[in-house]
């Protein structure tokens, strides 16, 4: 029998003073045991999700973290466990890739969330019109119609929608505006407002802030610190969690633990408790060894009694496992391409959309060896500007033009592939054919994808391996004009420092559209603001 690292420890040095506490369970999950292929997530986990609690779900990435939420809204069926739901309460999970009636507005769409109330409006309307007939006993229906949307606040539906509209940057789209007409970022922001419109019980959300700017993370964190329902959240915006969070699910070594506190008292706490557990295994393993060779020495001579009862209770002993010490920390390197001072980029009098201009007159320059950052609220147009600068879609109006010693390299932030079945091994060696395959697997692991991961289909990694896996193609192509979208949406915290140190090092030029000022603030030499360019 094993025991793991923090099945070892007792249970109030992990969770603190509120072991006696009831809480009133809404989710249960035990003996949870899942993988995908040889990659093994969890084994016999167990996690318990209480009302009022705020968990933010955080492990390096591909430890499993959105495959828990898959598997909690059962998108993901695990190889073994029971995930157990308290009967009659709401589930609202963010899906920012669910499809929408093309023809709907944003406004027709988000007063969808009220579907129910606005049914009950219509039963009552009906009710007091046979009352007006002469059925006078459909008035007291109609009363309970009415007493049912006061209690649910139906009267303040428009305003309730015009705040969360308003706080995620809705409102200055126009709430008019078709959904088919919205980039991606915008369809994303337009789903979580709805989900939050129609507060369900429980809310889980899966990297709810990647289409969202500083201000409208801000707006969301007050949002959720104050709410008082349940949620669980997947992100590595730890700034975001230590806002938002009471409660932390670290998924770490196949094994699911809750830690008590806010993001920062669970990093203290687990430092302590890993160094707690590395000196009990490594005192355990002298102990075994010391006993291995009494009994090898003794089986056989007058000791042997002894020596057989010491095999016994080696036998018997409850083993704790090693650490996975074998985390792979990233280390990108873009190849460079000479280039001088001159001019890389001039835009002039641009304007760029789908089929009407999101961004209009833009005009900017960006000479060879700037790091350039591009803000300014989500949905306004930034990643449509970069898809035309890279030539994906046509401008609408004016000009741009790269210098002719500008070579480019672009990272799109949307994880879509062409075969979701393709491993990374396969999309690497198909872009470059002349590789070997060490040199494929030497590039992915350095980009921080195990060899287990390198022989996955792309689509059952995570987002965070994914998005290494498009690292690992840019890193393999010489530049000098490094063109990012968003790049640290998927990304753990080591690999967001060894892309930010890459791109610092980088002596060539770079145009990066982020959210994330602790991202780039150390080394970016100029910041545009799209709104005011």
């Amino acid at each position: 029998m094993y025991r793991s690292f923090l099945s070892f420890f007792a249970y109030n040095r992990i969770f603190g003073n509120e072991r006696n506490v009831i809480h009133m369970s809404l989710l249960d999950i035990e003996g949870l045991t899942h993988s995908f292929g040889e990659n093994l997530l969890y084994k016999n986990a167990e996690l318990t999700l209480n009302k009022g609690e705020h968990i933010g779900v955080v492990g390096q990435n591909g430890t499993g973290k959105s495959t828990l939420i898959k598997i909690c809204t059962e998108q993901v069926v695990p190889d073994a466990g029971r995930i157990a739901w308290q009967s009659n309460i709401s589930v609202g999970y963010l899906d920012q890739y669910a499809e929408i009636e093309k023809d709907m507005t944003i406004q027709s769409f988000l007063k969808s969330a009220f579907s129910r109330l606005y049914q009950i409006e219509r039963e009552m309307a009906l009710a007091y019109e046979k009352a007006a007939m002469g059925h006078m006993e459909y008035l007291d229906t109609a009363a309970k119609y009415q007493e049912q949307l006061e209690i649910n606040d139906f009267y303040s539906v428009d305003t309730q929608i015009e705040q969360v509209a308003n706080g995620l940057g809705l409102l200055a789209i126009g709430l008019d505006r078709p959904i088919e007409q919205m980039s991606g970022g915008q369809r994303a922001k337009v789903i979580l407002a709805k989900l939050l419109l129609e507060k369900p019980d429980v809310l889980l959300l899966d990297e709810p802030t990647n289409f969202l700017d500083k201000e409208h993370i801000s707006w969301l964190s007050e949002y959720l610190y104050n709410l008082d329902n349940a949620f669980m959240v997947v992100s590595h915006d730890y700034a975001f969690l230590e806002k938002i969070t009471n409660r932390i699910c670290d998924i770490d070594n196949d094994t699911i633990t809750k830690y008590y506190g806010t993001y920062s008292e669970f990093l203290r706490k687990k430092v302590l408790l890993r160094e707690d557990y590395v000196r009990q295994y490594s005192a355990q393993q002298k102990e075994i060894k010391k006993t291995e060779e009494f009994i090898r020495k003794n089986i056989a001579g007058r000791k042997s009694k002894m020596a057989r009862g010491r095999r016994k209770q080696l036998e018997r002993m409850e083993k704790m496992e090693a650490l996975d010490q074998k985390e792979i920390i990233p280390c990108f390197r873009f190849p460079e391409v000479p280039l001088t001072n001159t001019e890389h980029l001039l835009v002039k009098c641009l304007s760029v959309g789908y089929y009407y201009p999101v961004l209009s007159n833009i005009d900017f320059s960006i000479k060879g060896g700037q790091k350039v950052v591009m803000t300014g609220f989500n949905g306004i147009g930034k990643s449509t500007l970069l898809k035309t600068l890279i030539g994906q879609i046509p401008p609408m109006h004016g000009h741009y033009k790269f210098s002719t010693q500008a070579i480019t390299g672009y990272f799109e932030q949307d994880l879509i592939w062409e075969d979701t079945t393709m491993t990374p091994v396969r999309i690497v060696s198909n872009s470059y054919p002349d590789m070997v395959m060490k040199g494929v697997r030497k590039a992915l692991a350095q980009c921080g994808i195990s060899n287990k991961h390198a022989m996955q289909p792309i689509g059952t990694l995570s987002g965070g391996e994914q998005a290494k896996v498009k690292m690992c193609l840019l890193t393999l192509r010489p530049s000098n004009f490094l063109i990012l979208d968003e790049p640290t949406n998927h990304l753990d915290v080591q690999a967001k420092n060894s892309l930010k140190d890459a791109l610092s090092e980088f002596s060539g030029t770079v145009l990066l559209v982020s959210h994330e000022e602790d991202f780039y603030k150390e080394w970016a030499d100029r910041v545009i603001d799209i709104e005011n360019s």
